[in-house]
């Protein structure tokens, strides 16, 4: 899958691997330096060298090589299929999946399941990578995911996505006590300036991000919350929650606060998803019923 990136003005001076990695996800600062040195990354066509610092307007072409689609092994893993026709399948993600292989981790994951549940009935939009998947979520997120079995389905699904026409519920535990009933976040998300694998609202390239949150119920240390997405930033609710100073329970990346439970990751949950079917253009909404741990901690915080 190749990517062409154009400089802007805010980014003139910037050396060309860090500036690739604020703007191409899912690819590493080492990666980018392998591919710099074997000239699969040009800048106004030509060749540069690792160190390059970009000017405004440079014109950068990445040629990133897609893993052969002998690569990704179709697996008999269970799915959680809440609902499934021609065009699409709706999913219940349980914790600790991966969604789409990546390098180094190309097992185990959604897409392994799919491919065996599906056979070659997904779209091929986004790659060998990540075939039939037009939104993600996170590795230690439970909850509901749309899949395109074709392109026609993929296209619709993904224009109702920036549209944000799609309807997306998630249920949160959180640190501290909010004391409004109800909020909205805006605050633009992007790259975190100094550590790639998380994100933040205080970047210069941040992309609008609008989070809806209100309070289910609060307990001595924590707040049970639903949050509504209108956009679907990388960990935006993660980041939004954390911005706010009740960052997510559990969240190892954006929750400085220890957590007194075992858990494998935040305590999220996408519970409810509606759309407008591509065929049909009837409006569909599913709900996913809240995981076991989750309830098991609403019991005891």
């Amino acid at each position: 899958m190749n990517k062409t990136l154009v400089v802007t003005e805010d980014c003139n001076g910037q050396r060309i691997d860090k500036y690739i990695v604020d703007h191409v996800d899912d690819i590493s600062r080492t990666h980018i330096q392998k591919l710099l040195k074997s000239d699969e990354i040009l800048v106004n066509h030509k060749p540069c060298k690792p160190n390059y610092k970009v000017s405004t307007n440079d014109v950068i072409f990445i040629k990133i090589q897609a893993a052969k689609d002998t690569d990704i092994k179709a697996e008999d893993i269970f799915l959680d299929i809440v609902y499934e026709d021609d065009d699409l399948i709706i999913v219940n993600k349980p914790k600790g999946m991966v969604v789409h292989p990546a390098p180094g981790h190309l097992n185990g994951t959604l897409v392994n399941a799919l491919m065996y549940h599906c056979k070659d009935n997904l779209s091929g939009i986004n790659g060998v990578l990540r075939p039939g998947i037009v939104h993600r979520i996170d590795k230690d997120t439970t909850g509901l995911l749309i899949v395109c079995k074709n392109d026609f389905a993929h296209n619709h699904i993904a224009m109702q996505l920036k549209e944000h026409s799609i309807t997306r519920k998630y249920i949160a535990i959180v640190n501290g006590v909010i004391k409004e009933s109800s909020g909205t976040i805006n605050a633009p998300i992007g790259r975190h300036i100094t550590d790639r694998k998380k994100m933040s609202i205080h970047t210069k390239n941040g992309k609008d991000a609008i989070t809806h949150y209100k309070v289910i119920k609060t307990y001595l240390k924590y707040t049970y919350i639903e949050c509504q997405l209108e956009t679907g930033r990388t960990h935006q609710i993660r980041v939004h929650m954390a911005s706010i100073n009740h960052p997510l329970l559990g969240d190892a990346v954006y929750n400085p606060h220890s957590s007194p439970f075992q858990l494998e990751g935040q305590v999220l949950h996408a519970k409810t998803i509606g759309f407008y079917h591509p065929r049909t253009g009837q409006y569909l909404e599913f709900e996913a019923p809240i995981p076991e741990y989750f309830e098991k901690l609403l019991n005891n915080i």
